[in-house]
């Protein structure tokens, strides 16, 4: 109630607020000069006669100085001590000039006090009563802004963390929690810490008339399948979603449980993630050397933290970038001691043969996950000599250096843009691929083996941290076309299927994840706009808080991406793992091609690059035109 009194108050137009203070203030010199002769009689007295004249003259006196000093410019529920100092001065030149007209001078009638105290009182009145204004015009003020800016959420779970939660909110002003969500008939309806149980089968009602801009998960039990319903109900109602902290890092004071984070990629993505076979995953890590090459990548340092949890004997972190493996380093040294087992960064090129043979020779591992490649599709296209460099003689050195040092097993991370692939990093992906079958047709100790798997949801480069922050500057969001699909998995699954396929490896193995359907890059940007609490603007919305816009397909890229060349999958012992037999070149004409290669990528000549590809890739069909960056610069030469 006094909060709308105070919005009526401050809604009033500043011209009619000054027009206010100044007849208050008047009432105020009326006011003193009565009570000065009430004061100086010591009983209530009525003016008369001459005495009149007082009330006048410290009107004429009292406000145009006040007016001219600027005090009805300041802003009550704002003012400070420099106000108030402008206060004092200004009642002082008025007590100067009223003590000289009836105390000095004097008029008969008029008791020379009057002159005296009627300024001191005019001073108390007119500083107390901007005090008072500011005190509860600040405070109201305050209380209206927060209750603007105050985000009126909902809680999903009433178990112990969301109450908690809601505790903790309650000591903040960002969150205004104005209600439980909870599946347990039961509660709802009830009181949980004085906030109400709502039924989430009315969440579309609750958060319309609740005014509710997030709902906040507290569902630390829940399991995938459930959560992605839940998710999926709450896109319909126009909030945006957000989650607390896993136990797990509460527990480790890793995180506060008010450090409130976007969704999963898990929720994003919309499926459950693929479990993983233990056995599988300790059978090539538990007790021996293990080496991850590309190891500061997303797909490289997430290996290394599962293949840390595995209990190896050694860790070997290899990659050129060095603080990518100064941070992986800090971050994996912060969980194990060296007395558990070594975590060595190394700085090295994989196209680096005297580098990696030395390291080989020295740790000789026993595993080796290689994951070092250049994998941003349209920056290969435009740098192709490096992309062969890396993709596919990096591979070789490796591979090379692994079967020198007696390796166990080299598991390559590959991806699906190598199947029938339209641009340089696919088919160079594909051709190392190769170079690890014809590898393993040889007679060798190394077991080789190869995992295929589509895009990884938050990787450098990923899509998704892309759209966040479009989404976050207000968009619009930019995808290459509307009908592009593509496989999605998470890092942690990706991780774990290199780790658990190269375990089942027999030599020379393809190993796919079932991935399920394929999902359009458009969905998922309209599932993470909606998640966000935003709507997208189109032709049906035009309204809408977040655009979409194609920009067209980008050197080599593919509207549609496969898993396998061939039609013959096979099923492992893991029931999302599939196995495929790829043709390949044997080794003796593909050792012929590389060299041919080889030299073509050290000149840089990427038309003749792109030809022997060709020749080596089957189903390569590369983009129309060579998009080299130093080889278009060089045409513009004169």
């Amino acid at each position: 109630m006094v909060d709308s009194y105070t919005q009526r108050i401050l809604a009033i137009p500043r011209p009619a607020k000054r027009l206010v203070a100044l007849i208050f203030d008047a009432g105020l010199c009326v006011l003193t000069v009565w009570l000065a002769f009430c004061f100086r009689f010591n009983d209530w007295y009525a003016l008369s006669g001459v005495q009149y004249v007082t009330i006048p003259v410290s009107l004429l006196i009292a406000l145009p100085l006040f007016v001219t000093s600027g005090l009805y410019r300041a802003i009550f529920r704002f003012i400070g001590w420099a106000a108030f100092v402008t206060v004092i001065k200004c009642v002082a030149i008025y007590g100067l000039l009223y003590m000289v007209i009836f105390t000095v001078v004097s008029i008969p009638t008029i008791p020379r006090t009057v002159g005296i105290l009627q300024p001191l009182l005019l001073l108390l009145a007119v500083g107390l009563s901007r005090f008072v204004a500011r005190y509860f015009l600040y405070d109201a003020y305050n209380r209206i802004l927060r209750q603007n800016t105050e985000v009126r959420t909902l809680v999903y779970g009433t178990g112990p963390q969301g109450r908690q939660l809601v505790s903790a909110l309650g000591h903040g002003g960002e969150f205004k929690v104005v209600g439980f969500l909870d599946d347990d008939p039961g509660l709802q309806g009830n009181l949980i810490n004085g906030v109400k149980v709502f039924n989430p089968a009315t969440i579309l009602k609750t958060c319309a008339e609740l005014r509710v801009r997030t709902v906040l998960l507290a569902l630390p039990q829940i399991d995938r399948a459930r959560r992605n319903e839940i998710i999926e109900t709450l896109r319909s109602a126009k909030v945006a979603v957000r989650t607390v902290p896993d136990i797990g890092a509460l527990a480790v004071g890793r995180a506060q449980l008010t450090d409130l984070q976007d969704l999963d990629i898990e929720d994003l993505l919309g499926r459950s993630a693929v479990p993983p076979n233990p056995s599988l995953l300790e059978q090539n890590v538990k007790g021996r050397v293990v080496l991850v090459t590309g190891a500061a990548g997303s797909i490289g340092s997430q290996l290394c933290r599962e293949i840390a949890k595995l209990q190896p004997s050694a860790l070997l972190l290899l990659d050129q970038n060095e603080y990518g493996i100064y941070a992986l380093h800090n971050e994996l040294s912060g969980d194990v001691t060296e007395d558990m087992f070594p975590i060595v960064p190394l700085l090295a090129s994989v196209c680096d043969e005297a580098r990696i043979k030395s390291i080989f020779d020295t740790w000789q591992p026993a595993t080796v996950y290689h994951a070092a490649a250049y994998k941003h599709v349209p920056l290969v296209e435009q740098n192709p000599a490096e992309g062969v460099k890396t993709n596919v003689f990096g591979t070789l050195t490796v591979s090379r250096a692994a079967v020198a040092a007696g390796v166990d097993r080299l598991i390559l991370v590959s991806t699906d843009k190598a199947v029938r692939p339209t641009n340089i990093m696919g088919a160079t992906k594909r051709l190392a691929e190769m170079v690890l079958q014809a590898q393993a047709a040889q007679s060798s100790t190394t077991t080789f083996s190869m995992v295929r798997f589509g895009n990884v949801l938050g990787s450098s480069g990923s899509v998704v941290p892309l759209f966040r922050q479009q989404i976050g500057r207000g968009g619009p969001i930019t995808l290459t076309h509307a009908e592009i699909t593509r496989f999605f998995m998470t890092v942690p699954e990706a991780a774990q299927l290199v780790i658990q396929a190269g375990a089942m490896a027999k030599g020379g193995d393809v190993y796919l994840l079932d991935m399920g359907e394929p999902v359009k890059i458009i969905d998922l940007a309209r599932r993470m706009v909606e998640l966000s609490g935003l709507t997208v603007r189109d032709d049906q919305n035009p309204a809408g808080d977040i655009e979409i816009v194609t920009t067209g397909l980008r050197p080599g890229e593919k509207l549609y991406e496969e898993l396998l060349i061939s039609d013959n999958p096979e099923f492992t012992e893991h029931p999302k793992i599939r196995t495929a037999t790829e043709h390949f070149m044997p080794w003796p004409g593909l050792s012929t091609k590389l060299d041919e290669l080889r030299d073509f990528a050290l000149a840089g000549d990427a038309a003749a690059l792109r030809v022997c590809l060709s020749e080596l890739v089957s189903g390569y069909r590369p983009f129309e035109k060579v998009v080299d960056l130093v080889s278009l610069r060089q045409e513009l030469a004169p």
